[in-house]
């Protein structure tokens, strides 16, 4: 019964809120109760007649539910069962001691769930927990069923068999649930490591866009990595490139051969067909069986599909499907870029719009490094860097606008800093006091040089790097912006060269970005950058923008 139901509760979405630590909702408190309730009346009827009492595992239910779901569903979960027990005809002689008990023990467990969170072995405190509640209600018995003769001798037969047993009941149910959710991690991490390995070979491939070429390339590298039956990218109207069982037929260059791509181009939305009828290719000699589609744009229009095929009816996994769509978000933010260095060879090559357009292979190399090494420690930490890279490229490959939100400008840096947290481990400590409610326009990019800067050639030039301090404050009619660091600081002569016009100036990147914040400064708002540092000492970078007037929210 303990397995059954360990492996029926794995799948529901209560007990991953458990094991990912989320907060549950009252929805989740009712039902959760009710089941354990439930799974500790159940163990009251499984029990044992003895000398009118009833030899059980209720306790464990009760238990579980404490320990997954917290002191509210521990205490409900006793209630249920607890009062359950109270009422039946049979083992009258400890009915109210044992219904209390099982209350009592409900509240205890779910306020020891944060102690037993904390221990590497939660199977065994468990257990050891359940085995101490039941020599608490043990004594209840003693307490107050009657004749005492007659309670204690129960006590002497029933205490050990029951505590062993429902200790190990409980300390299984655990086990079975931690096992479950381990391996679903692991192949969820094995997942996400996989998706990065092949954006990683196929970076520099899509750096020339999306074409006949690169697509074989791109799709050759999936079918051996994947080990899918065949692979394809298509444009919105004809095939690129297809690699694996099929290609005799879907040929590059040829129009698009399946309904269901041209149905998923027409939705822009992901496509899955279980069956060779549902793909629907025009060949009636196709051997694909299964296919998961997904779109993929370019600055939210999309531009082609990527197909992953198998030859077998229902052969698409969920895991296949979540790392087609995976690969297709990795491929739409590497097309960006590739389309990104294109329009940098036609614009008109301005310091605003090469800023704009800056994109460190160095740091995107980096990024995906650090991802990948979190992938095998905590997969939860990568799927959330990689949302932080995917954010932070499409907010930098978007910013063309002449001002956006503050908020907007604020979310990249934290999209930056949040990778970079990372890669330096306890190197980097980043601070942001900003007040709430802030709503002005600003320049975009304004921040980054300026934080770039500080991080690169302030703190990351310390052995043991720092603090990072993004400050912004109301003052008067206006908002001040500030970014401090206690890194290697620069000398009165370094910080005249960082103001100096860019005609002027030549020096390192940061210095080039760093001056066009001042140069534009300068021309929106008729204002400086103020410096103020001294070596050793750390650097401060301020300056301030207006809350009302032309720019303003």
């Amino acid at each position: 019964m303990i397995v059954f139901f360990g492996f029926l509760l794995s799948r529901t979405s209560i007990i991953k809120k458990y094991v990912l630590k989320s907060k549950l909702s009252l929805d989740d408190i009712l039902i959760f109760s009710m089941v354990f309730g439930g799974i500790g009346i159940i163990g009251t009827y499984t029990g044992i007649s003895i000398n009118d009492a009833i030899a059980n595992s209720r306790s464990v239910g009760v238990i579980v539910a404490g320990l997954f779901g917290g002191p509210w569903v521990g205490t409900l979960a006793g209630l249920i069962a607890g009062i359950h027990r109270m009422i039946i005809p049979d083992g009258r002689f400890t009915a109210i001691a044992c219904g209390l008990s099982t209350i009592l023990g409900g509240i205890i467990a779910g306020n020891a769930k944060n102690f037993i969170n904390q221990k590497h072995h939660r199977w065994l405190w468990g257990g050891l927990l359940t085995f101490f509640i039941e020599a608490v209600q043990m004594g209840i018995i003693l307490l107050i069923a009657r004749p005492f003769e007659d309670a204690l001798h129960l006590v002497r037969i029933i205490f050990l068999p029951m505590g062993f047993i429902n200790a190990v009941g409980t300390a299984a149910f655990i086990l079975l649930i931690s096992q479950i959710f381990e391996e679903n991690e692991r192949a969820a991490a094995m997942k996400a490591q996989l998706a990065l390995n092949i954006a990683s070979q196929t970076l520099p491939i899509l750096r020339n866009g999306l074409n006949k070429n690169s697509a074989g390339k791109v799709a050759q590298i999936i079918l051996e990595a994947t080990g899918v039956s065949a692979v394809s990218l298509t444009s919105k109207t004809h095939i690129l490139a297809h690699v694996g069982i099929g290609a005799d037929h879907h040929q590059a260059d040829q129009l698009i051969h399946t309904k269901m791509t041209r149905d998923a181009i027409q939705s822009a939305d992901v496509s899955i067909a279980n069956t060779k009828d549902e793909i629907e290719c025009s060949n009636p000699k196709c051997r694909l069986r299964s296919a998961v589609v997904v779109p993929l744009f370019m600055h939210d229009e999309l531009i082609g599909t990527l197909k992953l095929y198998q030859s077998r009816t229902n052969g698409i996994s969920s895991s296949e499907m979540e790392l087609a769509k995976g690969l297709g978000l990795l491929f739409s933010t590497q097309l960006e870029l590739s389309q990104l260095t294109y329009q940098k060879e036609l614009l008109a090559k301005t310091e605003l719009k090469a800023l704009q357009a800056q994109i460190h292979p160095h740091f995107l190399f980096n990024a995906l490094n650090t991802i990948i090494a979190f992938c095998r420690t905590d997969p939860l930490k990568a799927r959330d860097l990689l949302m932080n890279l995917s954010f932070f490229l499409r907010s930098s490959f978007k910013n063309t606008d002449e001002f956006i939100p503050f908020e907007q400008e604020l979310q990249h840096i934290e999209s930056y800093l949040s990778i970079e947290e990372a890669r330096f481990s306890n190197r980097l400590e980043v601070v942001y006091d900003v007040d709430e409610g802030i709503r002005c326009m600003v320049p975009p990019l304004i921040l980054q040089p300026l934080v770039e800067n500080a991080l690169k050639h302030g703190l990351m030039s310390k052995n043991e790097g720092g603090t990072l301090i993004i400050r912004a404050k109301r003052w008067e009619n206006a908002v001040r912006i500030e970014i401090k660091d206690n890194g290697v600081g620069m000398s009165p002569v370094m910080v005249s060269k960082l103001l100096e016009p860019s005609d002027q100036a030549s020096g390192s990147s940061g210095g080039i970005g760093v001056r066009n914040v001042q140069a534009r400064l300068l021309s929106i708002y008729h204002s400086s950058l103020s410096i103020e540092s001294s070596p050793s000492n750390g650097t401060t970078v301020s300056f301030t923008l207006p809350l009302k007037g032309g720019q303003s929210a």
